[in-house]
């Protein structure tokens, strides 16, 4: 069975480039545009990991990834949140309210699909997974590999 994957972000353009990449590599994908339809899909059919936007046009990430961990139904589900907020506080602030790893956008399309390959594939079944790929992925503004034809996302 592929393992399912919740993008939640209000940008549509971002979210069928995630859903036609994530499809490509063997996922089974569904989408959110606002945090209370996030929150309805997740409980609703939860998935296996969760790619949250930090800013969303009700709840925002944080909230989302809040009210996920305080439900027994949705608590051990990995979410990586992204966002196009600088700096260190909002990535400090993604991690306590339980993210597991913290993307700035741009971020390289390759980078984050390695990094959910290392979830499902790899070791990654624990936030050290995260950190060992998040290095890759946070720092990325990185050029594409050529069958992504350069798109980032942004």
């Amino acid at each position: 069975m592929k393992a399912k994957i919740l993008i939640v972000d209000d940008d549509l353009d971002l979210v069928e480039l995630l859903r036609l990449v994530l499809t490509e590599s063997g996922y089974a994908t569904q989408a959110a545009v606002t945090g209370a339809e996030a929150l309805k899909k997740a409980r609703r059919m939860p998935p296996d990991l969760v790619l949250l936007d930090l800013i969303l046009p009700d709840l925002n990430g944080f909230n989302v990834c809040t009210a996920l961990r305080l439900d027994p139904a949705t608590a051990t589900i990995p979410i990586i949140m992204m966002t196009v907020v600088p700096g260190e506080i909002p990535r400090l602030a993604g991690i306590e309210t339980g993210a597991d790893a913290y993307l700035n956008k741009p971020f390289s399309i390759d980078g984050l699909v390695a990094l959910v390959n290392d979830l499902f594939h790899g070791t990654g079944s624990s936030p050290t997974a995260f950190e060992s790929t998040q290095t890759l992925v946070a720092s990325a503004s990185l050029p594409l590999a050529s069958n992504r034809q350069g798109i980032t996302a942004g």
